[in-house]
């Protein structure tokens, strides 16, 4: 049987109320984890490698530091084991709410087996992910800190962390659920969605993507539109959905190939 591998992110948005510092929405958690069981058991070719944001988590205590800067003083190293310890909490919910629903998950904290250089992961052991896979186990991953050869430490957004795992493990898909529908030709006024951006028609659009709406150390939905584009231009036949998981039932349909955001495409 031929695999289809997906990569999926639960932004931190979506899972953490953002606007209250270490606040999991632990309801949503669980509708989330129901959803990815039900497809994952209708569809047994699917194979999933899961990563979550820090939302309220990371973030805060990322921002006091300036963690993804770079680490060097003794406080900005106090700094960056209260971001880790922090990502760990969070991960201990999407944990809980998987494992409740009944899906076979392991987590891999970035931070206990990742090494990068300005952000970009040059090192990690990725045969326990592969042997998770081999056993139709969820792999989940998630914002975390990591060592940096230029930098001391940072911290590496779920982005940065799939940008390395596409290279190891080539998904069809990626997708990145959040809490806005998708990328909004009029942001903030938000009352044009864009159904797919193309590669090549994509500077044409540029200009009107902006940041998103609280706190995120690691750059709203330009830097995230930007940085999928560069993964598809890498490799062909990739596609990005960026959507809103908001509502239930959406993560199922878009995880069933459905597009119910904007779709990036080569």
């Amino acid at each position: 049987m031929t695999h289809e591998l997906i990569f999926l992110k639960l932004g931190g948005s979506l899972i953490t109320d953002k606007d209250k510092p270490y606040t999991p929405r632990v309801d949503k958690l669980a509708d989330l984890a129901l959803e990815i069981k039900t497809v994952l058991d209708s569809t047994p070719n699917l194979l999933l490698i899961l990563g979550h944001g820090s939302g309220s988590f990371g973030h805060t205590a990322a921002k006091k530091h300036g963690t993804r800067d770079g680490v060097k003083t003794s406080e900005q190293w106090h700094g960056f084991a209260e971001v880790r310890f922090q990502a760990a909490e969070l991960n201990r919910y999407v944990m809980e709410a998987l494992l409740n629903a009944g899906v076979l998950a392991m987590p891999f904290s970035p931070s206990a087996s990742m090494v990068s250089n300005n952000r970009k992961v040059t090192s990690h052991n990725s045969m326990a992910i592969r042997r998770a896979l081999d056993v139709h186990m969820l792999p989940v991953v998630h914002g975390d800190v990591a060592f940096d050869e230029t930098l001391g430490g940072t911290i590496l957004s779920t982005e940065d962390v799939f940008g390395f795992l596409v290279e190891q493990f080539p998904p069809t898909r990626i997708l990145l659920a959040g809490i806005e529908a998708g990328v909004w030709e009029d942001f903030p006024a938000r009352t044009k969605l864009v159904k797919q951006i193309q590669l090549s028609d994509y500077e044409k659009m540029r200009a009107g993507i902006g940041g998103s709406a609280s706190t995120d150390v690691t750059g709203g939905m330009k830097a995230k539109v930007e940085e999928m584009l560069a993964l598809i231009q890498k490799n062909k036949n990739l596609t990005v959905q960026i959507f809103s998981a908001e509502e239930s039932g959406y993560l199922s349909r878009a995880l069933q190939g459905e597009n119910v955001g904007t779709l990036l495409l080569e």
